[in-house]
């Protein structure tokens, strides 16, 4: 029985990949240097894989910064703007590469990246392709051929990953009306053909094509293009083994056309979709197919160490139906979602020996693979591993550290009027407008601001013991007040705080939460070179004492202007967090709501009249398909609504959202009853905005006029030309002023230049609105 790996990790254990890339980025280390790190990350991966034990290795799952921004390169989907960096400017692919990601502003270049957005369900990104009508493709990049022949050269064959071609399609945009991208199929299939026949050539058996959009609803269009692909692509490379891998959810009612398509081998995702096997397993088409299934056993999303019983029973019985060797053992997905190595959390205090026993990261993921691999073709009642794995399977379950029934009483007891405000929105926005007294078209940022170097290392001190307590808050208290007076001097209406004692906006809040724990060096890609060190949530949760009211309180004392009060909400700590598998997302959704519903009703009483409770995962949480969609908005609504409505009218709860594309969902957005959304929507171009227009959002909403994923700094006529556009769909009193997002990965030159270009934007429009009255 062979085991296979869908796709690794790529930033590297210690994150030697984010530190490359800024550090070229600024220019304190040229290309070669950096393709010297990425290669170094490369095989170490594949040697961790052959180490463990895996059969088929991947290669082509590395990315300097996205494997769909790579497919673009690949088939030469550049949009026309980016051609003159190519046609002049200068001549080096890697400059393409990146200002396709990220923008460039330099050298007489100006030009906006791509759109970014969430990949599926998870929490990584994705840059969007962008498509015209009648788009040609043609082979512009040899990345997956040039690692396919770096790993033959170390003596591994490796098992190449491409983004299927109609997943690829149907993950872009088209940026012009008259055509739907799926009909473009025609003309990019020749170039994954050339490739593939590429690949076959140099001698690869295997290539996996990533289709997860067989999870989704599909059209009978993109059915029909997915059956045209693989007919073509057999027909091309009919000696070529094809891996189709799909994941994230269950096959469903594509599940006839899967089985049925042209490929060697088809994956399926058994953590989330495990309805999916005993439909294939009875269905005689597929058994009589000699084709081989390949079974997403271990989770590639979550930490929690598989239970062995579990997976051999869904092996076994594939192996009964099917014969052993048309079985494989896989992840569910890529490994990208996971942390590197659960070995590198040596420091018991942060992670106990108990908990971290309950776990398995990338690297002990692989193990599990090889090892049921190997068990299912024994009798492994009596083995150690399988026995040692059951103990710790037993004692997750039985621990006393998991649950606590007060928790579980209070979740209980949640009446409908917890969800409410005591007025509605109407009647608060005539309270809000008397007693806040903020002008038209008020403007304010997300909450965060640049993190320095000199910031990020006080908070290490205070690990390290070298500042104590007493010394740090007095550090971060000249931070706020020196910001506090830079945002008074810039003329902003509603300030911040700045974030300056917070490390990321999910795990400063599950440091104060019981039932979390954390990991020195579990860092997870959420997009190029931005990490996450996700929480992970083992028990249940609840606030033991106030978490922001010390900061936020002491901000507002230093100024006359309103200060936001800034929390996470409870959908977000949730989908942002590793969370617990052995309960209903709903109910430790519901513990989180009760927790920060704690601390909006201590803010209100430490006098900060405006409340920011951030909730960008409440669209990435939607299930993939529409069929789950309603009962899952019923309670994520819930949950937010649960955490803001304990407070009085004249006190504004804000939400900030970002990367969501919402027309599917804008009654939700609206039964959330936030007094101001602030939204992104800068890089689709006040597209969003549409469907708050169609719907007629009765709140008030901030629509981010500029990108801060980007170092590229707006002029004041663009932004105003954003707002004006948003004028025409937003009423002048319900319209608010601020970036996409928060600013702390953001450097202080570039934020300045940018806020202040964003308050001239605001006033210009301002006194346009008071001179036409």
């Amino acid at each position: 029985m062979l085991s296979h790996n869908l796709g690794y990790p790529r930033v590297g254990s210690q994150r030697e990949l984010k530190k490359a890339s800024e550090q070229f980025w600024a220019g304190k280390i040229n290309r070669d240097e950096l393709q010297k790190v990425a290669r170094q990350i490369r095989h170490r991966n594949w040697e961790a894989q052959k180490e463990a034990g895996i059969d088929l290795i991947p290669s082509n799952d590395f990315s300097l910064y996205d494997q769909v921004l790579d497919t673009s390169f690949l088939v030469g989907a550049i949009p026309q703007r980016y051609h003159q960096i190519v046609d002049g400017k200068s001549n080096n692919e890697l400059d393409l590469y990146f200002a396709m990601a990220r923008g460039v502003q330099r050298d007489g270049l100006d030009i906006k990246a791509m759109e970014m957005t969430k990949w599926f369900d998870t929490n990584y990104h994705y840059i969007v392709p962008e498509f015209v009508k009648d788009q040609k493709f043609s082979r512009y990049s040899d990345k997956v051929i040039l690692e396919f022949e770096d790993a033959k050269q170390k003596g591994i064959l490796t098992k190449p990953v491409l983004v299927g071609p109609v997943t690829y399609l149907l993950l872009g945009k088209e940026k012009e009306g008259g055509f739907n991208r799926i009909d473009l199929l025609d003309n990019l299939l020749p170039v994954y053909i050339d490739i593939l026949k590429e690949l076959n050539k140099r001698g690869a058996e295997w290539v996996q094509l990533d289709e997860p959009c067989l999870v989704l609803d599909l059209t009978p269009g993109e059915k029909l293009a997915i059956e045209s692909a693989y007919a073509q692509i057999s027909e091309a490379v009919p000696d070529l083994r094809i891996l189709l891998a799909t994941y994230f959810g269950a096959l469903e009612d594509n599940l006839v056309l899967a089985t049925a398509l042209p490929v060697s081998a088809l994956h399926i995702d058994l953590t989330r979709g495990s309805e999916t096997l005993p439909a294939i397993l009875t269905s005689e088409a597929f058994v009589n197919s000699g084709k081989i299934l390949s079974l997403g056993v271990v989770d590639g999303r979550n930490i929690w160490k598989n239970d062995y019983k579990k997976s051999l029973k869904f092996i076994e019985w594939a192996i009964a139906v099917l014969g052993v060797s048309r079985v494989m053992v896989a992840p569910s997905s890529s490994l990208l979602h996971s942390p590197h190595d659960l070995d590198l959390e040596k420091n018991e205090e942060v992670l106990t020996p108990e908990i971290k026993n309950w776990m398995a990261f990338a690297k002990q993921k692989l193990n599990e693979i090889s090892t049921l691999a190997k068990l299912a073709v024994t009798d492994y009642s009596t083995c150690p591993l399988f026995e040692a794995n059951q103990v710790a399977v037993e004692s997750r379950r039985t621990s006393t550290l998991i649950h606590k029934a007060a928790v579980k009483d209070r979740v209980a007891a949640i009446r409908s009027t917890d969800f409410e405000r005591i007025s509605v929105f109407s009647e608060r926005q005539q309270i809000q407008l008397e007693k806040l007294k903020l002008p038209l078209f008020p403007s304010t940022t997300i909450g965060s601001f640049p993190q320095t170097d000199d910031v990020r290392q006080l908070r290490a001190n205070l690990k390290k013991g070298i500042l104590s307590l007493e010394e740090y808050e007095i550090r971060i208290e000249e931070e706020i007040v020196k910001s506090l007076r830079w945002q008074e001097g810039l003329g902003i209406d509603v300030l911040v705080h700045g974030e300056f004692e917070r490390n990321d906006m999910v795990e400063y809040f599950g440091e104060s939460l019981s039932g979390f724990v954390f990991t020195q060096n579990g860092w997870v890609q959420s997009y190029g070179s931005r990490c996450v060190k996700p929480p992970i949530i083992y028990g249940d949760v609840e606030r033991p004492q106030p978490m922001t009211v010390r900061w936020s309180a002491f901000a507002q004392a230093n100024s006359e202007k309103l200060v936001k009060g800034m929390l996470t909400g409870p959908v977000t700590i949730l989908q942002w967090s590793f969370v617990r598998d052995d309960q209903p997302r709903k109910d430790t959704t519901f513990q989180i709501g009760l927790a920060i519903r704690d601390e909006v009703v201590d803010l209100e009483k430490a006098g900060i009249k405006v409340i920011q409770i951030d909730e960008p995962a409440i669209r990435e949480g939607l299930p993939l398909r529409k069929s789950a969609w309603k009962a899952y908005l019923k309670w994520a609504v819930d949950a937010f609504r649960l955490s803001a409505a304990g407070v009085a009218d004249q006190t504004q709860i804000h939400t900030h959202m970002c990367y969501s594309e919402f027309n599917d969902i804008i009654d939700s957005i609206a039964a959330m009853d936030a007094d101001v959304i602030t939204i992104e929507t800068s890089r689709s171009q006040m597209e969003l905005l549409d469907a708050f227009a169609d719907f007629s959002y009765p709140n008030e909403i901030g629509p981010g006029v500029y990108d801060i994923h980007s170092p590229r700094v707006p002029t004041v006529d663009e932004i105003k030309s954003l707002l004006e556009k948003a004028l025409q769909v937003i009423p002048a009193r319900n319209l608010w002023v601020n970036p996409d997002c928060g600013l702390k990965t953001r450097k202080w030159p570039e934020t300045e230049a940018a806020l202040r270009n964003m308050i001239s934007a605001a006033n210009l429009l301002r006194e346009e609105a008071l001179a036409e009255h």
